[in-house]
């Protein structure tokens, strides 16, 4: 999907109108400056900020992310701090003051008690909390790990289990709840362990792929170079080669690690972020950000390589020095100075999954995709709807553009294998979406009212995720759709596809599975010529006008998948498309008759609607002869709605209204196949039809005025005569009366 940059909406502040960017980050920032600080930790288990000082920690909620959240501070005792981080459930405060112990203190009660290792030969490398239902945290050290589960009673902890290794350094993130320890001389040989509310799964011993300079030269691996990442609920591991250059991928199932590919690197210094399940390769020393999507089999970015913006900065706020000291305490609080607002600073620190921390100004900021110019970008429009039907967080947004985007490549014309293949696009996503239970399945996390008191949280694998219950002790009683319990490499493998996908929408999966030699990084996929100017004025014009006239993003309906359901093809691509298109309808009849393959292959039930527009169509053309074959061959499904169309339609055509009855009569329609027959002044037949199948809903003053128009008396007097008998009570009616009048002055009238 990669292609020409296109100049983004035009923003306020730092990024200038025009500028080029799809990834930005958003003024304002959380600011984290606290007096006395002794440094900024990150608590993935919480999502929190942590900000201790002498004899306070501060924390500050960060999901969802609120600029304006203030923080809560907690009594701690005085010390040297290595590392610090809130229980699960946030009823303790573990602070790691050196390498042999780790304190513990009671948040209600201020109790405190230390663990410490029982040799000296052995040092803490660090700590984490886990929903594990075996033990609550978990020491990582020089000789291995140590699991404890803490006893809320004695308020101690027990050593539950022990796994003897040698461990040089160590990565881990609550979202994958997977620990890699590495060893060796070269720090390349890991050894994994997941500890889920599943219980514990080991990895397999596995090596990292290490270029080397020279013959006697082997170069070291940091634990810089290795992150930890969750994508479409699976984990992987990226691994930057600063000898080759190289980003390499690894994939982790159950009972297997199997590379998967590698990425071109730019920098000598590298970030990672993963950004609604698109990972963001910062290229820091040239400035710029490369976005790529894992899920399809390619190497190809989605798009080229463009620098980060801030955007959002008010023009009234101008950028000057601001005076050091506690957030909000300052008048120009609400300015950045020229130090602030350098994009990758020497200070930046990014976070997994989205979020980048400017240490030297206490700047948190959360890192934004701008889905429009994204999709303004590339000349492959199915390619760009893929995209954009994976896209869950501002899946609002995704879903509008997906919508202008099929109306324009229709309104322009384009070749009708294009406009089939988006349609297929579409169509597949919906109905994995219907499959999956995720359309319009509820609140996004976002729009959750921030809280600030401190509670156990399961962050989800991607958006895949199930929700997790979490009980009075913070433990989560079901995980994450991350969990490699149920993804075997080898039941994969023998299956012919990837055991995740079960999860993932079907309409994208690759056809490699994860045991061939074809990397999920593989050979770049051939992309299409340059867009025409047209379909990026429409993209930038219409799309936004589309956008502008929907309600504001805080009013966004609350959708968790961006998936376009028929009715809303048929009233925001359709019907719009029918308006403004003029001259012959056959190109959008075509277009209509692709639709409904596609839904009939995913087996999806469409509105009578679409049925209608298509014979408003053909019968405009006067292409009653086709129109006769489509209703025959049911390529239009019958409907009430059809039929009656089928009437309208077929004023000057009398086998395209004899379709319409016979169609009325198919469905059982009785009441409208009898209106139909006395409209066509066939009133006799209707009252046959009437006895044989007892429709008692018809009124008899419509039979009468039909057969007054007729001026035949003895018609009138068998219909008054049939009501008299098929309806009781009718001969004292005021029809009765009135029309027995008639008939009488019709009988006695002259010749």
């Amino acid at each position: 999907m990669s292609g020409q940059a296109s100049s983004s909406p035009p923003v306020v502040g730092l990024s200038a109108s025009g500028a080029l960017s799809h990834v930005y980050i958003k003024y304002p920032p959380l600011r984290c400056n606290v007096p006395g600080s002794r440094g900024l930790f990150y608590d993935d288990g919480n999502k929190m900020l942590l900000s201790p000082t002498s004899d306070q920690v501060f924390s500050w909620k960060i999901f969802p992310f609120t600029p304006a959240v203030d923080p809560i501070a907690d009594t701690i005792s005085d010390g040297p701090i290595l590392s610090i981080k809130f229980s699960l459930d946030g009823k303790l405060i573990a602070i790691q003051r050196s390498t042999g112990e780790v304190q513990f203190q009671h948040r209600e009660t201020g109790e405190t008690f230390t663990q410490r290792c029982k040799s000296e030969s052995e040092n803490i490398l660090g700590f984490f909390w886990t929903d594990c239902p075996l033990c609550d945290i978990v020491f990582v050290k020089t000789s291995g790990l140590d699991m404890f589960a803490y006893n809320s009673e004695s308020k101690t902890l027990h050593l539950v289990e022990t796994r003897k290794l040698n461990v040089s350094w160590y990565a881990y993130t609550h979202e994958s709840r997977l620990v890699l320890l590495a060893s060796g001389m070269q720090c390349k040989t890991f050894t994994g362990f997941q500890l889920s509310s599943a219980g514990i799964i080991r990895l397999p011993k596995f090596e990292m792929a290490m270029a080397k300079t020279e013959a006697n030269s082997m170069p070291v691996l940091a634990a810089e170079d290795i992150y930890i990442i969750t994508v479409y609920g699976r984990i992987y591991c990226l691994q930057v080669d600063r000898i080759a250059m190289l980003l390499h991928s690894y994939r982790f199932y159950r009972d297997a690690v199997v590379q998967q590919g590698s990425l071109p690197i730019y920098s000598s210094k590298i970030a990672i972020n993963v950004v609604d399940n698109v990972l963001l390769v910062h290229q820091v020393d040239a400035k710029v950000v490369i976005l790529y999507d894992i899920f399809l089999d390619s190497r190809a970015p989605i798009s080229a390589p463009l620098p980060l913006l801030l955007r959002g900065l008010p023009r009234s706020s101008s950028i000057g020095s601001r005076s050091n000291g506690k957030s909000g305490d300052s008048s120009e609080a609400d300015c950045l100075s020229e130090h602030e607002a350098t994009v990758y600073g020497d200070d930046w620190n990014f976070l997994i999954p989205d979020l980048v921390y400017d240490f030297s100004n206490k700047l948190l900021w959360k890192i934004h995709l701008d889905l429009e110019a994204i999709a303004a970008s590339s000349s492959d429009v199915s390619s760009v709807l893929d995209f954009l039907q994976r896209r869950k967080l501002e899946a609002y947004k995704a879903k509008h553009l997906c919508l202008a985007m099929a109306r324009t490549v229709i309104l322009e014309r384009r070749p009708l294998s294009m406009v089939a293949r988006v349609i297929d696009v579409l169509v597949s996503s919906y109905a994995h979406s219907l499959k999956t239970g995720s359309y319009f399945k509820g609140a996004r996390t976002e729009k959750l009212p921030a809280s600030s008191s401190l509670h156990a949280t399961s962050p989800v694998a991607g958006d895949y995720a199930s929700a997790s219950r979490v009980n009075i002790t913070g433990k989560t009683l079901e995980h994450e759709a991350g969990i490699l319990e149920g993804e075997s490499f080898r039941r994969s493998t023998s299956s012919g596809s990837d055991s995740e996908e079960n999860g993932n929408m079907g309409h994208l999966r690759t056809d490699s599975n994860i045991g061939s030699s074809k990397a999920l990084m593989g050979a770049e996929t051939h992309r299409a010529g340059a867009q025409s100017s047209s379909l990026q004025t429409e993209n930038g014009g219409t799309r936004n006008n589309l956008l502008t006239a929907s309600v504001s993003e805080q009013q966004e309906p609350q959708l968790t998948s961006p998936a376009i359901s028929p009715d809303e093809m048929y009233s925001f691509v359709f019907s719009p498309v029918e308006e403004e298109m003029a001259g012959d309808p056959s190109y959008l009849v075509a277009i209509i008759i692709e639709f409904l393959r596609s839904a009939s292959s995913e087996k999806i039930k469409l509105h009578p609607n679409i049925y209608v527009l298509m014979v408003q169509l053909l019968a405009r053309n006067e292409r009653f002869a086709e129109l006769g074959l489509f209703i025959i061959n049911k390529v239009v499904e019958p409907s009430r709605d059809v039929a009656l169309q089928l009437l309208e339609s077929g004023r000057q055509n009398y086998q395209t209204r004899k379709l319409g009855l016979d169609m009325l009569r198919q469905l059982n329609l009785h009441h409208d196949y009898v209106i139909s027959l006395v409209q066509e002044g066939y009133y006799l037949e209707a009252l046959r039809y009437t006895r044989k199948h007892k429709v008692v809903t018809a009124r008899p003053s419509l039979f009468l005025e039909a057969t007054l128009a007729s001026k035949d008396p003895q018609h009138l007097a068998a219909v008054l005569r049939f009501f008299s008998d098929f309806m009781p009570g009718f001969s004292h009616t005021s029809d009765y009366k009135s029309y027995y009048h008639i008939f009488t002055e019709m009988s006695t009238a002259p010749a």
